[in-house]
């Protein structure tokens, strides 16, 4: 039970995922997966907290050592989760977030059948709409490109283990949402093995005899 789980979170735009893993990794337990990329900075970015920015030749070294639990190329630069930061996060303890599209989650789900998949919504299509509209920030064009993306999104929802909607003005009550799941997942008779031996302290009678 002292292990940490790994966390995929995913959602269509506007579904407030920054937001509310800003507001789970405040409480220490959570911590978020920081991707590589071959991609160069942007301003204001900082190497080891928005990403590990590294040559495509580190990049590849990575991949043919089998250390990623998925990655994507985008615009003719690579994307990937390292696996062994990850897992060791996992053992000491951490809930590792990671952010990442439907297809980024179902190759983690492939690499590590044990990760929880968790689709992050707003109440509705509308109020998406509506959100992305608030932001006033992006074209029309763009909007509609983002509009369109969710139905492919949604249409991977069986992939997932659990739907957390993010209401109007709720993101604290999402990420307890979030919270309340990795505390039953952590309680499950599957990933507590062991209880039976801990329970009765067979290591400690069997040393007393």
């Amino acid at each position: 039970m002292n292990k940490g789980l790994i966390l995929v979170i995913s959602g269509p735009a506007g579904s407030g995922k920054g937001t509310v893993n800003k507001i789970l990794r405040e409480t220490g337990e959570y911590i978020y997966s920081v991707s590589k990329t071959t991609r160069s900075p942007r301003p204001g970015e900082v190497d080891g907290q928005d990403y590990s920015f590294v040559t495509k030749e580190d990049f590849m070294r990575s991949l043919a050592a089998n250390d990623f639990l998925e990655y994507n190329e985008y615009c003719g630069n690579f994307y990937g989760t390292p696996k062994s930061t990850t897992e060791k996060a996992v053992e000491n303890g951490k809930n590792v977030i990671l952010e990442i599209d439907v297809n980024g989650a179902r190759n983690v789900k492939k690499n590590c059948p044990d990760a929880i998949l968790i689709m992050l919504l707003p109440p509705s299509f509308e109020e998406q709409e509506k959100r992305l509209r608030g932001r006033a920030t992006e074209t029309e064009e763009k909007i509609q490109s983002r509009l369109m993306q969710t139905h492919y999104e949604i249409d991977q929802l069986s992939m997932y283990d659990y739907v957390v909607i993010n209401g109007d003005k709720e993101a604290a009550k999402a990420a307890e949402d979030i919270m309340a799941i990795v505390r039953a997942e952590k309680s499950a008779e599957k990933r507590n093995p062991d209880i039976k031996q801990k329970y009765f302290n067979t290591d400690k009678k069997e040393t007393q005899e």
